[in-house]
């Protein structure tokens, strides 16, 4: 699997993300002039693409696969989009609290320490759906990398009892649940060409 080695501030600062959206409470002092041409339509189109998959740390081949998926679906397919990279299971164990990055949250599933319904599931682009129960693993070593972390707010579409360490999937996100901004409506030009 690849996976970007570029330094996450300097990625953050060429694509005009705020790093707190990452997760990560650092920021980049080194210059602070910016000297930049207009960019074209494509080019305008490409970076929100691009802004969009660093942030959920989607390669390109599945990325679009999730495009495929949202065409599929009945609604706007950006706002669809944005739904079904919101329910992977990744973001939704970081957006629980329960890790400090997506990157984490990744790792925290890869190795086993998430139930979903009592079931161990080891795949983070796993999509969970409405009703679905995300537990720690009993005996996880890693309830301790939680409480450090309790004061994440919990967005309206999830619901957590940090205490039992478990959450539940109470609907599904909308474009009104994500905290950075996006022009999905770039990404869905970008491959409608």
């Amino acid at each position: 699997m690849g996976k970007s080695t570029q330094p996450l501030l300097k990625r953050c600062k060429s694509l005009g993300i705020n790093p707190v959206v990452m997760g990560y409470t650092k920021e980049s002092k080194r210059n602070q002039k910016e000297v930049r041409r207009k960019k074209s339509e494509y080019g305008l189109q490409l970076d929100e693409k691009q802004k969009v998959r660093f942030i959920y740390g989607v390669m390109e081949k599945q990325f679009h696969k999730y495009y495929v998926m949202a065409t599929k679906r009945d609604g706007i397919t950006g706002e669809m989009l944005l739904q079904i990279l919101e329910s992977r299971l990744d973001n939704v164990v970081y957006r629980l609290g329960f890790a400090k990055t997506r990157k984490q949250a990744r790792q925290m599933v890869n190795h086993g320490h998430i139930n979903v319904n009592g079931a161990k599931v080891d795949i983070p682009s796993c999509l969970v759906k409405v009703g679905d129960v995300i537990t720690v693993k009993e005996g996880s070593g890693i309830k301790k990398l939680i409480i450090a972390n309790n004061d994440v707010i919990v967005p309206g579409w999830l619901e957590a009892d940090k205490d039992n360490f478990t959450g539940k999937v109470i609907n599904l996100a909308t474009k009104s649940d994500i905290d950075y901004a996006v022009k999905e409506n770039l990404i869905v030009e970008y491959y409608s060409k």
